[in-house]
């Protein structure tokens, strides 16, 4: 937690009003999500017992499983929940657009599939259910039908896509509500969708504090999923199942699904219309002006993954190989570097975090030498001093590399660093997006009594040595790795 939100959140539990952490939301949201309010049955591992999915907040299709302990009935679960998930997916690769001019032009989808659940629970439910299911042979014993094991796949997929920090392919409400506003609770209460909304919108005529009373009682609030109130499950959920597995003509086995069908929808209709509720209250804030391009980035993701499936791609294996770990890794660390960057150069309380930790400064240009050259390897090159004064604490050194967010990250080295009486005054020389003339071209060079912006975080990475190839994987780390062709005893795996 960053020293800006616990001040947001003791402002918000002082006030008891939710704070605002950005200027922007650095969130893509999709003109047609789609939303999964899962449930799963208490004392088993990711056993679904419902699940509530449509990307029509007023039509969702309630998918119920009638035995959740059951094998057969979950494998059922997962085929009605391929139905609803698989279409919009096929749909959404069909629909393409070249990327630049030219007959050689990559192609894109127009626009790739969002999935909204209400916390990151969630998001582990699409996890498990994924490997679940991903293994399973389409042949043979132990068969299920293709779209399961398809399903499967993409789940993992979408699993695999939430675990980076900018990511749009699978999205918890919960994080990217507390991503845009701070509330006077714990992070732990924010993790309940129902509590977190009555910071935000809370009921009209009710204050914060009473919305709050009334999302922790779980008879007006049931939980945001995919766990269920114990006191629901003693009295109205295991009674219920217990019928359904008694009932002995399917007149009476009808009339008990009918009953816990509705009462499954009763309990998850309330989650249902909170996660709609804080997309809209998402689509409200400004987009932060670099989230196209990552949701460009996003859609690029999606076509390639669409192409390996459609080609015969084989399932995700059960455990990375070492090299595939290594570059997953290194994948998720220079994503989140240019993330958190992003956010800093496009968003002004964002970086006002890094001026109090001394990775930026903010201040005023009073001297400026826009002319000054100096020798290169054929001739002089054009590199402009710039000194800024500012009252922020600086820790940054000289020599070290520094960039501009209002010039799209122009990069700049550090020359001098002095404290004065009112504060410091930084010399810096200017390095690269100021033209190939012999004069900077028109407001790339910072003029005089210009507020400007410096900080050491940028998003550009510096590209590692190449990686060896699979067969060259060293002894160190396992040699080669086998191929993660799906075998018959895949299927056998335990769901838990």
């Amino acid at each position: 937690m960053t020293v800006l939100t616990s001040l947001a959140k003791a402002l918000a539990a002082y006030s008891m009003g939710p704070q605002r952490l950005t200027v922007f939301r650095h969130q893509y949201i999709s003109s047609k999500p789609i939303v999964i309010v899962p449930l799963t049955l208490a004392g088993e591992t990711n056993a679904p017992l419902a699940a509530m999915v449509g990307s029509d907040r007023a039509r969702p299709t309630l998918i119920v499983t009638r035995q959740p302990r059951e094998r057969a009935e979950r494998l059922q679960f997962a085929g009605r929940l391929a139905s609803e998930l698989l279409f919009p997916i096929e749909m959404a690769a069909q629909r393409t657009q070249p990327t630049g001019p030219g007959p050689n032009a990559r192609m894109r989808v127009v626009d790739a599939p969002q999935i909204w659940v209400p916390n990151p629970a969630g998001i582990e439910f699409v996890r498990t259910l994924g490997r679940m299911t991903r293994l399973r042979q389409i042949e043979g014993p132990w068969a299920v039908p293709k779209k399961v094991r398809d399903l499967g796949i993409w789940l993992t997929w979408f699993a695999e896509q939430a675990e980076f920090a900018d990511t749009g392919a699978l999205i918890a409400a919960t994080q990217a509500l507390a991503a845009v506003w701070a509330t006077g609770q714990s992070d732990l209460e924010d993790g309940n969708l129902a509590a977190q909304m009555a910071w935000l919108d809370p009921p009209e005529g009710m204050d914060v504090a009473s919305a709050v009373s009334r999302a922790e009682n779980p008879q007006l609030c049931p939980p945001a999923g995919p766990t269920t109130d114990p006191t629901f499950d003693r009295l109205f959920l295991e009674p219920a199942l217990r019928d359904l597995a008694s009932a002995r003509t399917p007149a009476a086995h009808s009339a008990v699904h009918r009953r816990l069908t509705a009462m499954l929808e009763e309990q998850m209709r309330p989650t249902w219309e909170l996660v709609w509720t804080a997309i809209d209250l998402l689509l409200e804030v400004t987009e932060a002006p670099r989230v196209p391009k990552r949701w460009e980035q996003q859609r690029d993701r999606f076509t390639s993954f669409h192409q390996y499936v459609a080609n015969g791609g084989n399932p995700q294996a059960k455990r990375d190989s070492a090299g595939r770990s290594a570059h997953r890794l290194a994948e998720l660390e220079q994503r989140m570097a240019a993330f958190e960057a992003q956010r800093a150069y496009d968003d002004p309380l964002v970086i006002a975090d890094y001026r109090l930790t001394g990775e930026a400064f903010a201040g005023q240009v009073v001297d400026v030498d826009a002319t000054r050259r100096v020798p290169g390897l054929r001739r002089s090159v054009l590199r402009p001093l710039v000194t800024v004064a500012t009252s922020d604490q600086v820790h940054l050194d000289v020599d070290q590399h520094v960039y501009d967010p209002a010039r799209n990250g122009q990069q700049a080295v550090i020359t001098s660093v002095n404290e004065t009486e009112d504060g410091w005054r930084i010399e810096l020389e200017l390095q690269n997006q100021m033209g190939g003339g012999q004069t900077a071209k028109p407001g790339s060079v910072p003029l005089l009594g210009e507020e400007v912006t410096y900080t050491s975080v940028t998003e550009t990475f510096v590209r590692r040595r190449p990686w060896p190839t699979r067969e060259e994987t060293p002894w160190t780390h396992g040699g080669p790795p086998p191929d993660s062709t799906p075998v018959v005893e895949d299927a056998a795996e335990d769901w838990s």
